[in-house]
């Protein structure tokens, strides 16, 4: 009977062994390998680097809340934009918190701007907390603060959001969106004009 449960036991043994070193170190090995060998940027997280220096990446978000930087989405992980607690806030519809949070948002926004609609993509989270996108009605909506806050023509600032869209892929995959890290990027890299 010893001999039975052994002899059982070994095959099984042998196989988890097995298993275990091709799918958690052979494949994981060789997936890392073709990543690095046919998208080394995007395998070593889209990092964007000035100088030599990792200045952030282009899949998570950042916060910029100067007002000659276009403003990402809020974020609810940590104490925002915390890639070590990404996540949503986990607030209904019917949270007293998210409704008081959303208004002061709306508030400030209101007070900033008077008399425009404001997207909602400005005042909720998503769900990860990092979005790294804002949509084109969320861009063109800061345009005017912008072009203030840096004494821009805001002629000048439009265009540069414009360029900075991102349509679907193929057309339909997907919505269009602003990355704002790099559009706050390229609006840097412009030398600043005075306001027609």
């Amino acid at each position: 009977m010893k001999n039975d449960i052994l002899s059982s036991l070994r095959p099984a043994l042998v196989m988890t062994v097995l298993f275990a070193l091709l799918l958690g170190l052979a494949y994981p090995l060789a997936m890392t390998g073709l990543g690095q060998t046919l998208f080394p940027v995007q395998a070593d997280g889209s990092l964007v680097r000035a100088n030599g220096t990792v200045i952030g990446s282009r899949l998570v978000g950042q916060a910029f809340t100067a007002s000659g930087y276009f403003h990402p989405r809020p974020s609810a992980p940590g104490e925002g934009y915390d890639g070590l607690a990404s996540g949503g806030s986990n607030l209904g519809p019917a949270s007293k918190a998210l409704h008081q949070r959303v208004a002061g948002q709306v508030a400030a926004l209101e007070q900033a701007q008077p008399g425009q609609p404001i997207p909602v993509d400005l005042v909720t989270a998503s769900g990860s907390g990092l979005d790294p996108d804002i949509s084109p009605e969320a861009a063109r909506y800061q345009v005017a603060r912008v072009a203030k806050a840096r004494a821009m023509n805001p002629a000048l600032v439009r265009g540069l959001v414009e360029a900075a869209i991102e349509r679907p892929l193929l057309g339909f995959i997907g919505e269009a969106h602003v990355n704002v890290f790099e559009l706050n990027r390229r609006l840097d890299a412009l030398p600043a004009k005075p306001a027609a």
